[in-house]
C-alpha cells in the first residue's frame, strides 16, 4: 500500500482541498490480489486503490462512461503477424496501478483509510487523474 501511495504522490494523481458545499465525494477502498510467477509460486501482494464508482450517479458525478478494450480478433492478427515475421514477443507488468487520463470533471474523493494526512483530516481528494473504479 506504500508503494502505491507513494507512487500516486508522485504522479500528482489527487490535491487535498475543504469540501465543497452540496459536493458528496466518492468513496474509496483497498483492494488485494496475490501475485504468481509463470510457475505458480506466490511472489508478493499487491494492492490498489480503487474508488468506488458505484456512488456516482450519471448526469450529475459523470456524462458517459467508454473503456477502450482490444477486440480478440486484433489481437490474434498482431500475433499471427509476429510468428509470421518471427519477432520476439514481451510480457509487461505494471507496477503503478493508476490510469494516466487527467479527469475533466471535478471529482472528490475521501482520504485513504490508513492514510489521512494528519491535521488535514477534514480535507478531501480532488482527483487530477483517473483511478480505477471512476465511471
Amino acid at each position: 500500500m506504500k508503494f502505491e501511495m507513494d507512487s500516486m504522490g508522485s504522479n500528482q494523481v489527487w490535491t487535498l482541498v475543504d469540501p465543497p458545499k452540496g459536493v458528496r465525494p466518492v468513496g474509496c477502498k483497498w483492494g488485494y490480489k496475490r501475485k504468481h510467477r509463470a510457475d505458480g509460486e506466490f511472489t508478493a501482494f499487491k494492492a490498489r486503490l480503487v474508488a468506488k464508482g458505484y456512488t456516482q450517479r450519471p448526469g450529475v458525478d459523470f456524462e458517459e462512461t467508454y473503456s477502450p478494450v482490444a477486440m480478440a480478433k486484433s489481437i490474434r492478427i498482431l500475433l499471427a503477424k509476429t510468428t509470421w515475421y518471427d519477432y520476439k514477443i514481451w510480457q509487461m507488468d505494471v507496477k503503478m496501478n493508476f490510469l494516466n487520463g487527467f479527469v475533466e470533471e471535478e471529482i472528490y474523493m475521501d482520504q485513504p483509510k490508513g492514510f489521512t494526512v494528519v491535521g488535514e483530516e477534514q480535507k478531501v481528494c480532488r482527483l487530477q487523474r483517473s483511478i480505477y473504479g471512476l465511471k
